[in-house]
């Protein structure tokens, strides 16, 4: 990309705070943007081919929403700890194969999305985030944080300490090795998720309403669509 395009887009997300530049062929993160550190809110930068997120990232202090979608990503800085204010971090489709421990500093978080890379251990102190949305489809992950019960390289059972994660409204477990069996009554029953996404698994969906608990679930969930609508 040319310097005379990256200048434009610097110029505008001096103005905007949110700097987006996908598909590019991107094969480093930009060392341009060293200069908006004070006032960057949202970066997105999916669909390039960048190997390494630098420690430098750990400068961006107004940062909200951070995107690295489709890229070659196979660690994380310990930096990224110091993102105080992030609420949104997509890294779906890289292949990172672990979090750093300083995911658990960033208390703002509300949304995880980890579709399709290689992790296999998540640091305990994940579950201690308030997280809204937690995506872990596609992954090979052996070790979980408490509120998720990953066994295999494809999910087969959820342990029922996920219903007692505060804030949690959204769980994503498509395409995996779930039977109707393994899902705890209390996630249904008990727990905040109104949005339980299980397409794709050894049951049909529609089976669901024979759970008890289906009927609490059902309320949450209209009451979200209602919301919303």
């Amino acid at each position: 990309m040319g310097n005379s395009a990256l200048k434009s887009h610097l110029e505008t997300s001096q103005k905007t705070g949110v700097f987006q530049l996908t598909g590019k062929g991107l094969q480093e993160f930009p060392e341009e943007l060293q200069k908006l550190t004070s006032n960057l809110r949202t970066v997105d930068l999916s669909d390039n081919k960048i190997p390494v997120l630098p420690a430098a990232i750990g400068n961006f202090l107004q940062l909200k929403s951070l995107t690295l979608n489709s890229n070659k990503l196979s660690i994380l800085p310990a930096e990224i700890g110091k993102l105080k204010k992030l609420e949104s971090l997509s890294l779906n489709g890289n292949q990172i194969t672990q979090l750093p421990s300083t995911m658990g500093q960033l208390k703002a978080l509300r949304t995880l999305n980890l579709a399709g890379n290689q992790i296999s251990d998540i640091p305990a102190h994940v579950s201690e985030l308030q997280v809204i949305e937690i995506n872990l489809n596609q992954n090979q992950v052996l070790e979980r944080p408490r509120c998720l019960r990953i066994v295999s390289p494809q999910i087969s059972v959820i342990s029922a300490d996920v219903s007692k994660c505060p804030r949690l409204k959204v769980l994503r477990l498509e395409e995996n090795c779930l039977e109707l069996s393994s899902i705890p009554v209390s996630i249904l029953a008990d727990s905040q998720v109104s949005l339980f996404s299980v397409e794709g698994n050894l049951f049909e969906v529609k089976n669901l309403r024979d759970l008890q608990g289906y009927d609490k679930y059902m309320e949450r969930f209209t009451a979200t669509k209602k919301k919303f609508s």
